[in-house]
């Protein structure tokens, strides 16, 4: 069928007086010789041009001709899904799935085999377009590796980005110290500066939180984690690796010397008119050292409360419970769940000239003004338990302690907190009613807890839809029953994402978070002083008021602020 297809083309090709009977035997012989498609053979032999041809297939197989193909794959998961490896050898570009079809961008649709591939890998029915080439290879680079952002730099442009300061960073007496064991030549210094530059540049425009520097046998691979998803960035060389990895040492005040030991540093970014703070983790790998980059841009915490997310239920209860004059609460989540910047708001928040408040963290995040911050040091003998009990002689009013890791530090905020001071923690739990059951769990008698916490705020972190180019849509009746909302589909209006140069195509623009904000009253008193497990803590104070963060989650989709999705994976909880 393919070959009959293919004689056809070249018979209207030639009908159509695009090329001769002629021209068309040469390039036939040739293809038979050098096994090149016939079609390229014709475009480079310059007897047709490759716009024509193309625009002549699509009419042909009456399939869509695109001129211009988009610079980013929205669907994260699908660009994930066909590598950058795959898509380079078989000239093809995913783009987007509706229902049961995948419609890809080819350079050559009548590729069966290429076809059969993509939908072993998809799993479901293909649709394709056509393109050219060099349409595709424009496109692949700019959705999976931006490989002319780096042919830029390496042809030695002038742009040079001097909105990006490098500060409070010893630089130079390393590079006087070290230079034994300098790894990056003279020559390549200028190159090397502008690729890292340019790259925490690009991370910081897009608003990312982290940037992965990570090898494998034959790749370099930079990531970008944009709103709690990490997407690729840009591929270097691979044999670029030790320069890279080395810059970001000298400038985070780490010695290049050393590769098979991990290492922790610091430095600091001037970028416009933001203080951006970047942490820099370094670990060994079989194939080179790995670099985390993690960009705390002092803005973040530049909020108020009513931007973090609470409803303004709960709002109202947390402003008046953040104002008590002693006791304990506790932020609950796992790790990235955003509990040490909510923290810092509610710190700002409360701040005042009278009174004394006092940090012990690990680490320091962000420098507060007007707030005293205690790094944990061990190697020191400065743990979160030493450094609070140090506090306690400080004449604190407000405390608070990076994590609850162990007995010693649990206890000694709970006599804190008894003793008239207000304490805030973080514990890693599922849930409010969990972080109770944790404290005791660890060996803090259950009375002194009862006494001592006063609330109990459970968070995770969600992604908000882009209010540009959100996509409204009325959700099935099975969507409803199985999240247990009542009324009609007619009743609500969910939506999903899109994909928008506001939201670089992403489809998100930044997150909140779903809250779960558990109050202890007198009954959950006694039922922690009776030690209670956490489900039937829960369930009373469910019958009390609290919102789950499912349900919370659930409200946030009504409201359209994200999707069905995003709240299904912050909560995973069971709704049975």
């Amino acid at each position: 069928m393919t070959k009959y297809i293919r004689k056809k083309l070249a018979e209207r090709l030639i009908e159509a007086g695009l090329i001769t009977a002629e021209q068309f035997d040469i390039a036939l012989k040739k293809h038979q010789e050098i096994k090149i498609p016939i079609r390229q053979i014709l475009i480079d032999s310059g007897y047709i041009k490759e716009d024509v041809l193309v625009k002549f297939i699509a009419d042909v197989l009456e399939i869509k001709y695109i001129e211009n193909l988009p610079k980013k794959i929205d669907d994260i998961e699908l660009q994930n899904l066909f590598t950058e490896e795959f898509c380079r050898e078989k000239f093809v570009l995913p783009l987007y799935k509706w229902e049961d079809y995948l419609t890809v961008a080819m350079a050559d649709p009548f590729d069966v085999f290429t076809i059969d591939d993509i939908r072993s890998i998809a799993k479901c029915k293909i649709k394709t377009i056509i393109t050219k080439k060099d349409e595709i290879i424009k496109s692949i680079d700019s959705c999976y590796g931006k490989k002319d952002l780096l042919k830029d730099i390496f042809n030695d442009v002038q742009q040079e980005f001097t909105d990006l300061e490098v500060i409070k960073s010893n630089a130079e007496e390393l590079q006087s110290t070290q230079k034994s064991s300098q790894e990056i030549p003279i020559d390549d210094e200028g190159p090397i500066i502008r690729l890292v530059n340019s790259m925490i540049k690009q991370a910081i425009d897009e608003n990312a939180s982290d940037i992965h520097i990570e090898t494998d046998e034959e790749s370099l691979r930079i990531r970008f984690r944009i709103d709690g998803v990490l997407e690729d960035a840009m591929r270097p060389p691979k044999n670029f690796q030790p320069y890279i990895v080395s810059r970001i040492k000298i400038m985070a005040g780490m010695d290049i010397s050393i590769k098979m030991t991990p290492q922790d540093g610091r430095f600091g970014i001037k970028n416009k008119n933001s203080d951006i703070d970047v942490r820099v983790s370094t670990i060994p790998t079989v194939f080179g050292e790995k670099v985390v980059l993690r960009l705390l841009n002092q803005k973040n915490i530049n909020l108020i409360l009513e931007e973090l997310g609470f409803s303004e239920h709960d709002l109202t209860i947390f402003k008046k419970t953040i104002r008590l004059p002693h006791g304990i609460i506790l932020i609950s989540g796992p790790t990235g769940s955003g509990k040490t910047t909510t923290l810092y708001v509610v710190l700002q928040n409360i701040n005042s000239p009278g009174k004394n408040i006092i940090t012990i963290e690990d680490p320091v995040e962000y420098q507060l003004k007007g707030i005293n911050q205690i790094q944990v040091n061990t190697k020191a003998g400065v743990t979160f338990a030493k450094g609070l009990r140090s506090i306690l002689r400080q004449d604190p009013d407000i405390i608070m302690v990076g994590e609850m890791r162990d007995l010693e530090t649990a206890e000694t905020s709970v006599q804190a907190a008894l003793t008239g001071h207000l304490v805030f923690s973080t514990l890693h739990t599922n849930d409010s009613a969990s972080s109770i059951v944790r404290m005791v769990d660890m060996g803090v008698p259950s009375y002194l807890v009862a006494a001592s916490v006063y609330a109990v705020v459970s968070q995770r972190l969600v992604r908000v839809l882009c209010p540009k180019c959100k996509v409204p849509y009325e959700p099935e009746q099975s969507l409803l029953d199985e999240i247990k909302l009542k009324g009609k589909p007619s009743d609500y209006t969910f939506y999903h994402k899109k994909g928008c140069d506001y939201c670089n195509k992403h489809g998100f623009k930044g997150r909140t978070i779903i809250v779960e904000l558990m109050i202890i009253d007198k009954m959950l008193r006694k039922m922690i002083h009776e030690k209670s497990s956490s489900d039937e803590i829960r369930a009373v104070a469910q019958n009390n008021g609290m919102k789950l963060l499912w349900e919370d989650g659930i409200e946030k989709v009504k409201s359209g602020i994200t999707t069905i999705e995003e709240a299904r994976k912050a909560s995973f909880v069971d709704n049975d």
